[in-house]
């Protein structure tokens, strides 16, 4: 089901500025049967041209059909996890292009949420791959009640009275574009795609970049969740429906090689494959090569950047702990938190040292979307000592990569300021990196 519409224009625009209100506005709820469940190999449901703004419904990973703590996924005979809203098709989108997804707002569609334990899935117990004679964690299933009003999600413990009440941080698991080669991969794993990143970055106020791999790019999105520990431990996040708006735009002639993500705080790059050390290399590898483009460094320059930002510190999971239990957990990866299977993602920030204003899709402002014109800039004007050195081997952000296999996943931090000296060609201030630092824990450690 469609519809369109537009809005008032901005009282006040510049040259070259737009307002979010000058954009037309597409509605699309889908009926149960039109859902995708796959990137790739999906007919579009609406061909949009960008900048376009979307405000979706999209269905919770169990296509709605868990209702009650009696609805176990076993009993239920779900064969289908994941439902994508879309794919639409984005005008003039062809390989070696980037679309700019920028989430504007993510809200529960309903009052109660749902989450699980899976047999022979999840960190913490055997698989079909990581074969265990014991027997496979129960299957129990937890209904969440969400407060909208109150900004809370309330857990209520299945095997005794307890309850406490988490702040509800709405985002979204899944959102990608098709992949490359003609594939067609399930909406449960990641890739350079996107696909099911699980991350909890994916929230309002973010910016994801996608290459493109196909004509028309076939975006979806998917997997709502009203909040998520970092590393999605069990396999399951708080689970429920979403009305999520999203403005998407197309950069042309810049590629993107594995999904990026900007928000007022940080830069994060996204890897993903098995075993977790190539996941982190890819990481570690398409942020060394983003910060040198941004801020016209040579490779190695950036590659020191990059290696002795990361800091240790008590992950959002610790935080949580300690309010609703009273007690403490550590990371086994003092500089790094899990962000959701299949990826690993370094953050490298803050973000206005890379460019000079903020993203204004945060803000009701008028814009002339800067972060797209940065992150264009950026990608065509890379010094020619940074192309000299890069070459054909290690010039990852001109490369659409084939697919790769799922993967566990961890997250770095890294945090920069400005010295006031400028960068050229970009004209911000250049980082230095500050606070508490720590060697980066090795990627074997992580769940």
């Amino acid at each position: 089901m469609l519809a369109t519409g537009g809005g008032e224009p901005a009282d006040v625009t510049t040259a070259g500025e737009r307002s979010v209100s000058d954009l037309e506005v597409i509605q699309y709820r889908p009926d149960p049967g039109e859902y995708a469940w796959t990137f790739g190999g999906a007919a579009p449901v609406r061909r949009i041209t960008t900048p376009a703004v979307l405000d979706l419904f999209t269905e919770d990973c169990f296509a709605g059909r868990v209702r009650s703590t009696a609805d176990l996924v076993s009993k239920l005979n779900i064969t289908g996890l994941n439902p994508q809203t879309g794919p639409f098709s984005i005008e003039g989108a062809e390989p070696g292009d980037t679309v700019a997804v920028h989430f504007v707002s993510i809200e529960p569609a309903r009052d109660w949420a749902a989450s699980t334990t899976v047999p022979l899935f999840g960190a913490l117990t055997g698989t079909h791959l990581t074969a265990l004679l014991n027997e496979p964690l129960e299957e129990l299933m937890w209904i969440w009640q969400l407060d909208r009003a109150a900004r809370t999600c309330r857990f209520t413990a299945r095997k005794s009275d307890f309850t406490a009440d988490l702040p509800m941080d709405p985002m979204h698991g899944t959102v990608g574009v098709a992949p490359a080669g003609g594939e067609v991969r399930s909406a449960l794993v990641p890739d350079a795609f996107g696909g099911n990143m699980d991350t909890p970055e994916m929230r309002a106020g973010t910016t994801c970049y996608l290459g493109v791999n196909v004509e028309g790019a076939l975006l979806s999105l998917g997997d709502g969740h009203a909040r998520q520990g970092e590393g999605e431990t069990c396999g399951v996040a708080v689970e429920t429906a979403m009305n999520t708006t999203i403005i998407v735009d197309l950069i042309k002639g810049t590629p993107t090689p594995w999904p990026r993500l900007e928000n007022d705080a940080y830069i994060m790059s996204a890897g993903s494959a098995r075993p977790l050390e190539d996941a982190f290399r890819i990481a570690q590898h398409d942020m060394v090569t983003w910060v040198a483009e941004l801020c016209g460094l040579d490779p190695l320059d950036a590659y020191q950047l990059v290696t002795q930002g990361p800091r240790s510190g008590p992950s959002r999971n610790e935080a949580i702990a300690r309010a609703a239990c009273s007690s403490r957990t550590t990371s086994s990866l003092p500089s790094s938190r899990v962000t959701g299977p299949g990826t690993y993602s370094v953050r490298c920030g803050p973000r206005d040292q890379y460019r000079p204003t903020q993203n204004p899709f945060t803000q009701a402002t008028p814009l002339p979307r800067p972060s797209v014109d940065r992150y264009r800039s950026a990608g065509r004007a890379r010094s020619k000592t940074a192309r000299a050195n890069t070459g054909p081997a290690s010039s990852g952000a001109g490369t659409v990569l084939p697919g790769r296999p799922r993967s566990t996943a961890a997250t770095a931090e890294m945090s920069a300021r400005s010295t006031g000296r400028t960068c050229q060609p970009c004209g911000s201030a250049r980082p230095t990196v500050t606070g508490p630092m720590s060697p980066l824990a090795s990627p074997m450690r992580g769940p």
